[in-house]
This record gives C-alpha cells, sequence and structure tokens, in this order.
C-alpha cells in the first residue's frame, strides 16, 4: 500500500491568507515551507488512487504529484473520493472535480446528508457531472480494489454542527486501510476530538498513524489573540499537555505516527521550536506535503 500526502495542513493552509501569526510569518519569509490543505492518496499498485477528502487546494495538489496525473486524453487515475467529514477544507475540492466523465464518492449517511442538503457541495456537482455515492457503514470492511480494503470507525464529537445534520452516527469517521497481500494496516485520522477506549483499539498496533495535529495548545488562538474557541471545541484533541495526543499515543504501539491537519498557528510547523523536538524526541513526525509512505 503506498500512500502520498498531498496536503498536510488544517483548513486555511499555512500561511493562511488573512492571518500573521509567527508561523505565517515565518513562512511567508521563508524561514519555513508552506503547506496546502489536509489531504491524501493511497494506492495498492501506485497505479489507481483513492483520494481521502478531497481539499480546495486539489488541483495544485494532483500537479505536483505525477502519479495523480492523466495518462492520455482525459483518463485519469484517480477512482474515488473517500470523504472523513463534510467540513469544507475536506469536500470543496469535490467541485474541482466537476471536468471528470463521473465522480465515485464514499460518505457515511451523515456527511452525504450534509453535503446534499446543507452546504449543497453534491447538488451543485450533479449539474456538472454524474456522482455515484456509495455509502460508507462505521465498522463495515469493504473492497477499495483487488489488494486495498477499508474500514471506516465512528469519531465522536460534540463540534458544532454548522448545518444541522439529522443523523448523528457518521458526522466524523477515521478509516483503516489494509493491505491484503503483506496485512499492513494504515489509519488516517485528521480529526479527533478524544481518543476514547473505542478509538485506541481502532488506532492499536497499525503500521502507521497518521493523526490530527490540528494544536499544540488547548488554547491556541486565544494565547495568540486569534480567537476564543478552544482546540477541542473545534473538535480537535490537542498534541500538547499531560492529555495531549503526544503523551497518549506511546502506549497504543504503532509503529510510525505521523500528525498531519496542523493549524497554521500550531509550532510543530516550525523547524527549530521546543514543540517540534517534543514530538521529534518521541519518535513521531511532522508531515509535509508530499511525504510518501508505503506499508
Amino acid at each position: 500500500m503506498l500512500l502520498r500526502v498531498l496536503g498536510s495542513a488544517a483548513g486555511g493552509g499555512s500561511p493562511q491568507w488573512n492571518c500573521g501569526c509567527p508561523v505565517c510569518a515565518a513562512v511567508r519569509s521563508g524561514a519555513a515551507p508552506a503547506r496546502t490543505q489536509s489531504s491524501v492518496a493511497v494506492s495498492a499498485d501506485g497505479r489507481r488512487w483513492f483520494l481521502v477528502n478531497a481539499s480546495p487546494d486539489v488541483r495544485a495538489q494532483i500537479e505536483a504529484s505525477p502519479a495523480l496525473r492523466p495518462r492520455g486524453d482525459r483518463a485519469t487515475p484517480l477512482e474515488a473520493v473517500l470523504l472523513t467529514d463534510a467540513e469544507l477544507d475536506h469536500t470543496l475540492g469535490l467541485l474541482l472535480l466537476r471536468e471528470a466523465r463521473g465522480v465515485r464518492v464514499h460518505a457515511t449517511p451523515a456527511v452525504h446528508e450534509t453535503l446534499c442538503e446543507g452546504s449543497g457541495i453534491l447538488r451543485t456537482l450533479e449539474r456538472y457531472c454524474p456522482v455515484e455515492w456509495r455509502a460508507v457503514v462505521p465498522g463495515a470492511e469493504f473492497p477499495l480494489v483487488d489488494g486495498l480494503s477499508c474500514r471506516a470507525f465512528d469519531v465522536p464529537t460534540t463540534k458544532r454542527d454548522r448545518f444541522g445534520t439529522s443523523v448523528a452516527e457518521g458526522r466524523v469517521v477515521g478509516y483503516r486501510l489494509t493491505d491484503a497481500r503483506s496485512g499492513g494496516t494504515l489509519v488516517y485520522l485528521p480529526g479527533v476530538q478524544a481518543l476514547t477506549t473505542a478509538l485506541r483499539a481502532e488506532i492499536a498496533g497499525s503500521a502507521c498513524l497518521l493523526v490530527d495535529g490540528t494544536c499544540w495548545h488547548d488554547d491556541e488562538l486565544g494565547r495568540l489573540g486569534l480567537g476564543a474557541r478552544t482546540s477541542r471545541a473545534m473538535g480537535h484533541l490537542p498534541v500538547g499537555g499531560p492529555d495531549g495526543s503526544l503523551a497518549q499515543l506511546p502506549s497504543l504501539g504503532v509503529r510510525r505516527t505521523v500528525f498531519v491537519h496542523m493549524n497554521n498557528t500550531n509550532p510543530i510547523l516550525l523547524p527549530d521550536t521546543p514543540e517540534r523536538r517534543l514530538v521529534e524526541d518521541h519518535g513521531m513526525e511532522v508531515a509535509m506535503d508530499g511525504l510518501e509512505v508505503e506499508v
């Protein structure tokens, strides 16, 4: 199984267009790399690829990834899009795929309802090309392609539902991907509010975990004078602190842990901060756009 990190930042990217925080200033000065908005692509064989989330930066991300580019005429190696939620930074890119002959979308009923009746993204996309929805049922394994299977798992959240989805389960999911030949497993979890017992069981023993790294501090925005909402209120467990993900994850026996979906305010985006050194001292990584993982 192959995975490529297309975008490693949270919504707005890094730098964010309207932000002058220390990280954004460092990126603009050239002291730190820019990052696009969160998405990955996975493949069993390097020929047929699946997007997990479609960020607003999807066109640039495809162009930056030779394996995802078209192969003559308009034949594309992109088979489908799997969605972890209905957030705009994970779904607006669907509209940029409107020139396709058709788009297959794997999503839970809750996410599908939001994209049809709430944000209207799928209803809009259907005006341009055929859209095939395949319902994702948390806990049910399904094949993506020969040699690669997938199981979604529910990620409980109390984050405000902007569009009033009537279906409670499946607003946010993670994906556990399994390579049939090697038996290796990879977990993609870009949004998690708390590491519950059930979530720990999904993560435990996986070969690789790509996990929510949105904020370092729970009150990160407040510390910078950028807002009052905490990381947890936005649906994201902070990385740092005695009960943050950095303290909890080592007990789960994951061989390789990579933080993704970092907010533009997170100091781990800078290469020379104490927070970044703490992550590396724990044997974990901070994703870059273009990072490639093989399981």
